[in-house]
């Protein structure tokens, strides 16, 4: 139904409401399946600031999935050398690869990269672009109301309304999601008004641009980190009550001149600048009928440990494929399991970095500490109804974790790493014995037989034995690989109609 102010509805498989990094990814996931959506976005253009900045490396592995690894990292800094000077002048250095992780086959990227988060959108826009999509600037969702079948959504753009019907809706609209407000979803939490911390980007002078430069004093820390790819630095102060919270220039530089005790530092007029203050709350469900949540409209909490934007990338990779492949046919069940994964990921995060908050407060300032906990390669789903397997409990590798990568996996004419492999957002089949055959009809399934000598393009060789060792294979070892790069399915007795029946679950 149409009148003077709202056109003939459009029609659409999904309509994804914020175009941030969260938006952006699962965007790119929809339009590589060829999946019809549309993505709207508030703001007039791409967002200004470097607001998150630290990508963890699991987050890298999803943008070498999506194929944006090269661009990324061209922009960025890994494991950029973090000084903390304590209010004795003590010296701290922190931010080196942890020692654990470092030639390790099945990791390939070890520690996080600074890199502004603008260039990350950036990079995200570029693959839309390439992928046939695009960016809905200067468009607010005003209103929605769903079916059983579908959701229509009232949109304004320039002032003119319009209405879209769509399969399914997902709010990636941040933490004041109008999305998550008309749904109904309960935002369960607290705003700290205690806890502030004034934010910009500037140009310094005086300050050299080879490490993060943190200082602790007894009224708090301030911390300047370089920003790669830009001439600027992301300055960061934390404001308790009744501190001066102004964001002008002058009040930058007198916070910094009596924190670190240097006057031999000068700041340049801010090219961008807020004030952020502490919320931690969680969604109490990421699904409503047809709409679902991600992101910060599912979630927020302190910057602290870096895993904010990291968190909301890997809820749309996970989304992605699943909302593709009920689009498609799949039971609709498939997308219970989006938030039985997530959000458990997501209320441990916030328990974390909480911690990692009251260790910098206690301490002054972030800490310089960078190990296995903060980088995201253990989350996993464990448990979910989408994890099969046959291993006892005592198995290092199961079902519902990362799949590892490998190195030195040679067909006919090169050699590769897994990942090379596997990416694309498809199902691979890891078929240890060599030989099987798996009836996956229906299933857009990629099968990667091991053999000593590959003759076949499906054939590849473990020349470094990497594989049979990250996967703790045997010779009658079957590894099912979701298309977000978990483990669906592991079966050490060659149970051929287990893969079968589950591809077929969920197609």
């Amino acid at each position: 139904m149409s009148d003077a102010t709202s056109p003939t509805p459009a029609e659409t498989m999904v309509l994804i409401v914020g175009a941030g990094p969260t938006g952006l990814t699962l965007a790119c996931e929809l339009a590589r399946k060829g999946i019809p959506f549309r993505l709207i976005e508030a703001g007039a253009g791409p967002q200004p600031g470097s607001r998150g900045k630290g990508v963890q490396p699991r987050t890298l592995e999803v943008f070498e999935d999506l194929g944006i690894i090269d661009r990324v990292l061209s922009h960025g800094r890994m494991a950029m050398p973090m000084q903390s000077t304590g209010p004795d002048g003590a010296v701290t250095l922190g931010g080196a690869e942890p020692e654990s992780l470092r030639n390790r086959p099945d990791i390939p990227y070890t520690t996080s990269l600074i890199t502004p988060q603008w260039r990350v959108e950036q990079a995200l826009r570029s693959r839309l672009a390439e992928l046939g999509g695009d960016v809905e600037f200067g468009t607010t969702l005003e209103r929605l109301e769903q079916s059983d079948d579908a959701v229509s959504a009232t949109i304004v753009t320039a002032g003119e309304k319009a209405t879209i019907i769509a399969r399914w809706l997902v709010g990636c609209d941040g933490g004041h999601s109008i999305v998550r407000k008309q749904s109904g979803i309960a935002f369960e939490g607290e705003t700290r008004e205690g806890v502030r911390m004034l934010v910009a980007d500037l140009a310094v002078e005086g300050l050299d641009r080879d490490a993060w430069h943190m200082w602790r004093h007894p009224e708090g820390a301030v911390s300047l980190c370089p920003l790669p790819s830009t001439a600027l630095f992301q300055y960061q102060a934390s404001i308790t009550p009744g501190q001066n919270a102004e964001t002008a220039l002058e009040n930058l530089q007198a916070i910094l001149e009596r924190r670190s005790s240097r006057t031999d530092i000068r700041l340049n007029e801010p090219e961008w600048s807020t004030l952020w203050r502490a919320n931690v709350r969680l969604a109490d469900r990421y699904r409503a009928g047809r709409v679902l949540l991600a992101g910060d409209a599912a979630h927020v909490h302190s910057p602290a440990g870096g895993q904010g934007m990291n968190t909301g990338i890997q809820d749309a990779h996970n989304l992605g494929w699943k909302l593709a492949a009920v689009a498609a046919g799949a039971p609709d069940a498939l997308l219970d399991s989006y938030e039985a994964e997530r959000r458990p990921i997501a209320a441990d995060v916030l328990e974390f970095s909480d911690a990692r908050l009251a260790q910098a407060l206690e301490q002054q300032g972030p800490s310089t500490r960078r190990d296995a906990s903060t980088i995201q390669l253990d989350v996993g789903y464990r448990g979910s109804a989408l994890a099969q397997d046959d291993r006892g409990d005592a198995a290092e590798l199961h079902a519902g974790d990362r799949a590892p990568d490998a190195t030195r996996l040679a067909d006919a004419d090169a050699e590769h790493r897994l990942f090379d492999l596997t990416s694309g957002g498809r199902f691979t089949l890891l078929d240890f014995t060599g030989t099987t055959t798996v009836d996956a009809a229906g299933s857009d399934l990629r099968t990667l037989h091991i053999v000593e000598h590959p003759t076949r393009p499906d054939e590849i060789a473990d020349v470094g034995g990497h594989l049979a060792q990250a996967y703790h294979a045997t010779p009658r070892s079957l590894v099912l690989i979701r298309p977000d790069g978990y483990i669906a399915l592991i079966t050490d007795t060659g149970d051929t109609h287990a893969v079968a029946d589950y591809l077929a679950r969920i197609h």
